[in-house]
């Protein structure tokens, strides 16, 4: 597991101003938040708030302006030389010349590990695709797709797991299956978790906590915990305390 901590962290971008000049923008910050081991976080904002910022900052992608990233003490960087960081975006980035099995092989041998073909049948039947071992991303469906990227991400059984908008590609009723399938999946090993979404639902539906950031520059408005019982039925989101506490997320991002 992983405790991340974000200390007083900026992030300013530079951007052209004409053919010549450049100027300096505040995309986030100051952000101070901690997050202990286990926690699956959502964060949600309007667009370019810095919720992917946030994201990059955690994985090592990107170095904050000011302020510092840490993860059990240390920077992210050391975290991925750990290989202890699962990632899945959006868009799957599945190998499409390989097949399900061999993409789960891929952070094996990035990480210079031997394959462990349990380890794979084991993440294949997680994600619930039995028989489709040797299929390729063309012959899967979009949600099988992201099924695979999610299992390739816990492939080597990460202290942190990073969730991107993994759904937003996909159609609403195969999202809300995915939704629950990503619960199931996760309460197996239950990672540090921060996942990035525009829906309040899937938000409200999947984590133990959400964080609302506000609009450029990207700060926390509102950090509230999520207490509903786990796992979650669909029965839940049928309730008038899943409809209260959606409700007061989506106004929460109107502009102040």
């Amino acid at each position: 597991m992983a405790t991340l901590a974000l200390r007083e962290v900026t992030r300013s971008f530079l951007r052209r101003t004409g053919s010549r000049g450049k100027q300096s923008f505040a995309a986030l910050g100051p952000i101070d938040v901690q997050v202990p081991d286990g926690q699956f976080v959502a964060l949600i904002g309007p667009s370019g708030c810095g919720k992917s910022t946030v994201l990059h900052l955690l994985a090592g992608l990107d170095e904050p302006t000011t302020g510092e990233v840490r993860i059990n003490g240390q920077p992210p960087r050391e975290l991925q030389s750990q290989h202890a960081l699962g990632i899945a975006f959006q868009e799957h980035a599945l190998l499409p010349w390989r097949t399900v099995e061999g993409n789960l092989r891929l952070p094996f041998e990035v990480a210079g590990l031997p394959s462990a073909n349990e380890r794979i049948r084991e993440l294949i039947a997680l994600v619930g695709l039995d028989g489709f071992e040797h299929a390729r991303p063309a012959e899967l469906s979009g949600g099988m797709r992201q099924r695979v990227a999610i299992a390739r991400a816990l492939a080597l059984k990460p202290k942190l797991l990073l969730l991107d908008e993994p759904f937003g590609a996909l159609d609403a009723v195969t999202r809300r299956r995915m939704n629950f399938e990503l619960e199931r999946i996760w309460l197996e090993s239950r990672p540090t978790t921060v996942m990035v979404t525009h829906s309040v639902e899937e938000a409200v539906l999947l984590a133990d906590r959400i964080l609302v950031l506000t609009e450029r520059p990207g700060r926390v408005r509102i950090d509230t915990m999520v207490t509903f019982a786990r796992p979650r039925p669909a029965a839940l989101m049928r309730t008038p305390e899943f409809h209260r506490l959606a409700d007061e997320l989506t106004a929460s991002l109107e502009p102040a």
